[in-house]
């Protein structure tokens, strides 16, 4: 059985799972969430209050898109009950490969089989 702060950790990161479901790829229009885009997050404080840092990535390093993605990314979050402080860390390591990282239904809609 899981102690109550790792129950505790897993309800919030749901919760900035729900938050990002609504963001898409400006390019194929799918959710980042479902791309497997979103690695991970992180909670903490900071001078400001509460605070999350999301680590993520592009679907590519030379992608347009990536500033405006990333603003919605934080966007998205500032939106989250008591978040006051919000942290994007992109990263490319690992590189995105959506065949292991997107969902079924991603792959399916990428033509992925």
């Amino acid at each position: 059985m899981k102690d109550k702060a790792a129950l505790v950790a897993e309800a919030t990161f749901k919760l900035v799972g729900e938050a990002l479901q609504p963001v898409q790829d400006p390019e194929i229009h799918i959710s980042i969430v479902d791309l497997g885009l979103v690695y991970g997050a992180e909670f903490g404080e900071s001078p400001k209050g509460r605070s999350v840092k999301v680590r993520m990535s592009l679907t590519s390093p030379a992608c347009p898109y990536g500033p405006m993605l990333l603003a919605s990314v934080h966007t998205a979050l500032t939106k989250l009950p008591g978040i006051k402080d919000v942290d994007v860390d992109l990263t490319f390591v690992p590189g995105w490969d959506p065949r292991t990282m997107a969902t079924e239904d991603a792959k399916e809609q990428l033509g992925l089989y």
